[in-house]
């Protein structure tokens, strides 16, 4: 086995980055929705939710970030483009959404995807005893969830 200049095995740390740029491509996609939901809700809800789904495309917007550079730090690169994006990316993808509902199902559907990636990454990460990627998916993994059982909560539907 060899390894890299953290100490990690440099084929499995190219696995794992592969899989943090197929989670990348769908958090910028699921960014991009969060996106345009903000700035297309309509409805009673409008300020309650405009606000809520701005909180979440900044969360998402960091962890974009966060993903890549891990992905660096692995020694890879990450995809950059909006074509690497759609190519790569299974979350729905969101076009003129602008009722509250459809707004909600839209999240809870996108991090039900995000978090199928991030369990896999989180398998694999510990399999690898990369400790760097495996407290990103944990953290990642924790706080969507609780996104989820909230959004399904306005939705009066059970997680």
């Amino acid at each position: 086995m060899t390894l890299n200049s953290i100490g990690l095995d440099i084929v499995k740390t190219k696995d794992l980055a592969k899989d943090l740029n197929h989670l990348l491509a769908n958090f910028q996609i699921y960014y991009q929705n969060l996106r345009g939901i903000h700035w297309n809700i309509k409805g009673k809800a409008f300020f309650d939710l405009h606000t809520k789904f701005e909180e979440l495309y900044t969360d998402a917007n960091v962890k974009v970030d966060e993903i890549a550079e891990r992905i660096l730090t692995l020694g890879e690169v990450p995809l950059h483009t909006f074509n690497d994006y759609s190519e790569n990316a299974q979350v729905p993808v969101g076009k003129d959404v602008s009722q509250d509902d459809k707004a909600v199902r839209l999240i809870v559907d996108s991090l039900t995807e995000l978090l199928k990636i991030e369990r896999q990454i989180l398998d694999k990460s510990g399999d690898a005893n990369d400790e760097g990627t495996n407290s990103m998916m944990s953290d990642f993994i924790t706080e969507q969830e609780k996104t989820v059982w909230m959004m399904k909560a306005w939705l009066s539907e059970s997680v």
